[in-house]
């Protein structure tokens, strides 16, 4: 039973004294004892909680409500601040009128339902809630928690445009949330302009969207509109009565915004569906919720139909088994009998790379089907999956990719297969791709020695602990709000998306890398906590982890010295020394508010740098001076790309000068077609702008014509272009005559009356295409 508080009549919904329990807008719920006790699965399996609780129901804002006398948690100080800017901010307070005149007018100007107010407390309820999920990492995007956020400040922006603000405002409630919850959440002023970034970022798409996505609106209902305008005719015999059925039907079908139509909109251009809603209703016209509704669904249905990935649920039944410890081959014949003992699956990677185990299963998997099957053995040169009882090899995970590395005898003594792959279908379970030799074969119950690549392990932990060092300089020259996106390590280089709402600088870029590297000169140990609580992880050691992850309640903890501490599954170096280098490579945008760096470590950085000095050496040479640094050789080489435009230029002019001299007469020899002259003339040397600019010119000279030049360009391509006099396009059209002439270099073509261009790849052709323009347009005319 809930404890609830009677806050009057002035708060009834119909204004009457009514009895508890049928009024629920007068009697509101202040406690509520909820025993949070199971986890509840999709298939309705009861799973007891780590961490059992109670929730008293007893929020912030209901006690402020009741403490302050107030019917609506709106009219609370936890929202009076955030109210009166966000009128102000939409231009509805002045400092001639005040909050409180303000509301009463809008709610005055709206009638009866508060449509004004309303969106003024969208817009501070909104700002708030987008202030808290930037702050833990959540980022705008089309998917997940960034589709809720990307939702939640479009939704404030489009109550703004309802009071009249079309200008980017939501970013300006930013600071007034800061300041109003920094005591309670001190982290937020950290992140304040970080979040102020995103809000901005994502306001200017918005506008962008809207403004591409009315367009495409406004012709829908355009064309809705001019469609209803057209007399509908019917075949003679039909009742009168019936025939204004048929008529009533097409007419509602013609003024109606078709759900397909509208999800269209909605899917490509992201109009929102309360704009297009309101929009039809204001063109008078219907909307096709159900249509949309259905549409949705079938494209949701089709997203999902396409996805490709794994999760526990989704894993086979027989890593289950074996995840379980059960016997997989119980029941089979021809099988060892190591492989009906018991077994418990275990990674011994972190300490070995070398580990003398037993073959628990080998799997076949099906090509056709991709289904997999417990075999006895793997044959000779052939692939299949492994599974040993006591693995060195790492999983893909975390962005750390698996281990490589190859199956031995158990003496050691013989290669039995190369391991190509690790991976971990399902939590404890490694399962190896292996690719046995020919003459070899691995049984179920085997005893093998499985061998890491220890130098591909080596260089991929380099890239990893470097990834580690790369994130906290990153959020110690970008800010705090940097979180982790994504991230690859691999033998070769590492990646790593982060959240941040504009291009990193070339001077933070510098920045980053020599923060990183100071570390690894100082060597610092890689000191490694293992079955440590998650809370103590957090609170006690500062650890990072990424927002919406799911952890146990004991983690692995990756910890260098006082400069980075994460929450990692994955393989780290020794000290941060292993690394040798770390060289950024890259950084460029994945997404709106997420950035990426790429790097290499050890010899990788070691090419890079040779790979730079040799290009550094080329450019010298080219140049004309000694090894330059990156500023002098910027500038030599912008000085030579201005001197080579202004070489172009003349060269562009002496071309021009030189088709006008050599075309001075060519008026004279146009032919006559029907009383119309026709010039046709081949110009090799021109480009397309100068071509169209000679032909503008012989225009000029005929006064009344046709002009057709050709020409061969530097790609072995034919180019042809035509003008047409304005006085002769109703009579010829240069489109056309373009695209009769382009079949003989094997191209087409088309273009305005007046002036039209085609190309095509036989240059053979040239010559017979301009010899025919007057024949063309002799069969034009006729």
């Amino acid at each position: 039973m809930g404890a609830y508080y009677d806050l009057g009549i002035a708060a009834s919904e119909t204004g009457e004294d009514k009895p508890f329990g049928h009024d629920d807008q007068r009697y509101m719920e202040i406690w509520n004892l909820v025993f949070m006790q199971f986890d509840r699965s999709s298939d309705g399996v009861l799973t007891p909680l780590p961490k059992p609780s109670i929730d008293t129901g007893m929020g912030l804002e209901r006690i402020a409500c009741v403490l302050q006398g107030k019917l609506s948690n709106y009219e609370t100080d936890i929202f009076a601040q955030l109210l009166e800017t966000a009128a102000k901010l939409t231009g509805f307070v002045t400092e001639e009128k005040s909050l409180e005149h303000a509301v009463a007018e809008l709610q005055r100007l709206a009638g009866s339902d508060e449509k004004g107010a309303a969106s003024l407390r969208i817009i501070a309820d909104h700002s708030r809630a987008a202030t808290f999920l930037i702050s833990d990492g959540v980022l705008p995007s089309n998917e997940g928690r960034g589709y809720v956020l990307r939702k939640i400040l479009r939704r404030a922006i489009r109550h703004g445009r309802q009071l009249g603000q079309n200008q980017p405002f939501l970013w300006e409630m930013i600071p007034d949330v800061c300041d109003e919850m920094k005591v309670a959440y001190p982290e937020l002023s950290a992140s304040e302009l970080a979040v102020i970034g995103v809000v901005q970022a994502e306001e200017a798409q918005f506008a962008r969207v809207m403004e591409i996505g009315s367009q495409h609106l406004d012709q829908l209902i355009a064309a809705k509109l001019d469609a209803s305008k057209t007399p509908i005719a019917f075949a003679g015999g039909e009742s009168p009565e019936h025939s204004h059925a048929l008529v009533v039907e097409m007419r509602n079908r013609q003024l109606t915004i078709h759900g397909t139509e509208a999800f269209k909109l909605y899917e490509t251009y992201g109009m929102p569906l309360d704009f297009m809603v309101d929009a039809a209703r204001d063109a008078g016209l219907f909307f096709d919720m159900t249509g949309f509704e259905n549409a949705k669904k079938e494209e949701q249905q089709r997203a999902r139909a396409s996805w490709k990935g794994g999760t526990q649920k989704s894993a086979s039944p027989l890593y289950t088994q074996l995840a379980e410890g059960k016997d997989v081959y119980a029941g089979m014949t021809g099988v060892l009998q190591e492989a009906h003992e018991p077994y418990e699956l275990n990674f011994v990677g972190y300490s070995s790379l070398r580990s003398e185990t037993r073959v628990i299963a080998v799997i076949w998997v099906d090509p056709e089907t991709s289904r997999e099957y417990v075999r006895s053995s793997a044959g000779p040169s052939q692939t299949f999956k492994i599974v040993l009882e006591d693995s060195p090899f790492y999983a893909t995970s975390g962005g750390q990719v698996g281990d490589v590395g190859e199956i031995l005898s158990a003496n050691g003594n013989e290669k039995l297969a190369d391991v190509t792959g690790c991976d971990s279908p399902l939590r404890g379970v490694k399962v190896l791709t292996v690719r046995v030799l020919a003459g070899q074969q691995i049984a179920a119950g085997q005893i093998v020695t499985a061998v890491v690549n220890g130098e591909v392990r080596n260089a991929v932990m380099r890239n990893h602990t470097g990834t580690h060092l790369l994130h906290a300089a990153l959020r110690q020259v970008l800010g705090t709000h940097v979180k982790q996106a994504g991230s690859l390590n691999d033998p070769n280089r590492l990646r790593f998306d982060f959240s941040h709402f504009a291009g990193v600088a070339d001077e933070e870029l510098a920045e980053v890398e020599s923060i990183v590297n100071a570390q690894v000169l100082a060597n610092t140990p890689v000191e490694t906590l293992v079955d440590v609580p998650i809370d103590q992880a957090i609170h006690d050691l500062g650890a990072t982890a990424l927002f919406g992850e799911k952890y146990g309640d004991l983690v692995r903890v990756v910890r260098i010295g006082g400069f980075s501490t994460e929450l990692c599954g994955g393989t780290h170096t020794a000290a941060t020394g292993e690394i040798g280098l770390l060289k950024l490579v890259g950084e460029s945008a994945v997404a709106s508010g997420t950035r990426r760096v790429e790097a290499v470590t050890g010899t990788g950085s070691l090419a890079e740098f040779r790979r730079d000095a040799g290009v550094s050496k080329v450019a010298a040479h080219f140049i004309g001076t000694g090894t330059p640094d990156a500023d002098t050789l910027r500038a030599k080489i912008a000085a030579q790309e201005e001197e080579m435009k202004k070489l172009r230029r003349e060269l562009e002019q002496m071309r021009m000068k030189s088709a006008s001299a050599a075309t001075a007469g060519a008026a004279s020899s146009a032919v006559e077609v029907s009383g119309i002259k026709v010039l046709a003339q081949r110009v090799d040397a021109l480009d397309k702008s100068q071509m169209r600019n000679l032909v503008d010119e012989l225009r000029g000279k005929l006064g009344s014509g046709v002009v057709v030049l050709g020409a061969a360009t530097p790609e072995g391509k034919a180019s042809l272009i035509v003008g047409v006099t304005k006085d002769l396009t109703i009579r010829l059209q240069a489109g056309k005559i373009v695209g009769l002439l382009a079949v003989k270099v094997g191209g087409k073509g088309g273009g305005r009356p007046d002036l039209a261009e085609a190309g095509g790849p036989d240059i053979s052709g040239l010559d017979t295409a301009l010899s025919s323009a007057p024949e063309v347009v002799s069969s034009l005319l006729a």
